[in-house]
């Protein structure tokens, strides 16, 4: 097992990365009531609940099992959590463990946020995307028809537990859509780790054990510096966003429901580079690199079809970036330096999202 730490004063909290620790981490003696309430899918629930639940047989351990799918991270989806815990007569002193992928991560800890104004919650990411990303720096949220993530808070949890040996069940799409994060850090802040995800990039294709937990804890590590310098997204930590300005305008547009949002960030992150390159501020090459890298992955370097340019902008004016009016993106100056910046030409965004619609 290695342990990274997120650093943030009196909310600091460990990531701890390793192969078997559903059956060998304590996790119990890391809940400080005597209720817990573990919080899965019905995709995860047949596989890891059992295991997860007898580490809680001297305390009182709730479950509940969601419909699995983005299309379910709603408002009304997070009331039935609240519904559950009302039932099971939970406290303000109860644990809730999010066992499942990014969009039960997400569900869980805004539901923590809120439940009696703010309870403990444990992450146990259940796939690469969430076990890379969306588990670690506490942004907790549910979607809205009009905007994804638009309606949740901020809530750090106690510690992440990444049993990297789930990844042996998770299917090959999933994976390549946890993939886009880890390249996500090598762009914007660590070049390095880019040049040696390109290098390796055979042997993580086949789901190297030891170098896909490599990944996972640079990956880690890039966030966890990233979350401790800037925790509420007030200047760097937009950075991590790189690509997810379009990504996300496209997961709207769909509904939620036909592409994972791996899968649109990484089409987003191609266009945030041709955009970048289009002023001139980025080598032409690494668009071509990064669609390479992304394409052996099988993963979308286009947007999906019938979207216009029109569409984007109505749906990017929405996004969380917006200040005073002014939509902010991701932008890169080279690779591992990126930029959020709101100074950059109406034309050139106009240009990009052309080149990439058609009309």
């Amino acid at each position: 097992m290695r342990t990274l730490q997120v650093a943030l004063a009196e909310r600091s909290y460990p990531i701890h990365i390793g192969q078997g620790l559903l059956d060998t981490f304590p996790l119990a003696e890391q809940v400080r009531g005597n209720q817990v309430m573990i919080i899965t899918n019905e995709t995860i629930a047949p596989l890891y609940l059992d295991k997860l639940q007898s580490q809680f047989s001297q305390i009182q351990c709730d479950t509940l099992v969601l419909p699995d799918g983005e299309k379910y991270k709603t408002l009304a989806t997070l009331e039935s959590i609240f519904d559950a815990l009302l039932e099971k007569r939970h406290s303000r002193t109860t644990t809730l463990i999010a066992l499942g992928g990014g969009v039960v991560g997400d569900m869980v800890g805004f539901a923590a946020a809120c439940y009696q104004r703010g309870v403990d919650f444990i992450q146990v990411p259940t796939t690469l995307l969430a076990q890379v990303d969306s588990s670690v720096g506490g942004k907790t949220a549910v979607n809205h028809p009009r905007g994804k993530n638009m309606i949740g808070a901020f809530h750090q949890p106690r510690l992440v537990l990444i049993d990297t040996d789930v990844l042996e069940t998770l299917p090959t799409r999933e994976v390549a859509a946890g993939y886009a994060e880890v390249v996500k850090y090598g762009l914007i802040r660590d070049p390095e780790f880019y040049d040696w995800l390109e290098t390796n990039n055979p042997r993580l294709l086949s789901r190297d054990s030891e170098l896909m937990a490599e990944a996972i804890y640079r990956s880690c590590e890039n966030k966890a510096q990233v979350v401790a310098d800037d925790e509420t997204e007030q200047g760097n930590r937009a950075l991590l966003n790189l690509g997810h300005t379009f990504g996300h305008a496209m997961e709207t547009a769909t509904g939620y429901s036909e592409w994972l949002h791996g899968e649109a960030v990484a089409a987003g992150m191609v266009m945030a580079v041709s955009m970048s390159a289009r002023l001139g501020w980025l080598d032409e090459g690494l668009e071509s690199r990064l669609m390479a890298l992304l394409e052996s992955w099988g993963l979308p370097v286009a947007v999906p079809k019938g979207m216009t340019a029109a569409q984007f902008m109505d749906l990017m004016a929405l996004d969380k970036k917006v200040h005073n009016g002014q939509l902010r993106l991701v932008l890169m100056k080279a690779l591992g330096d990126a930029v959020v910046t709101a100074d950059y030409p109406a034309a050139a965004l106009q240009e990009t999202l052309e080149a990439f619609c058609g009309v």
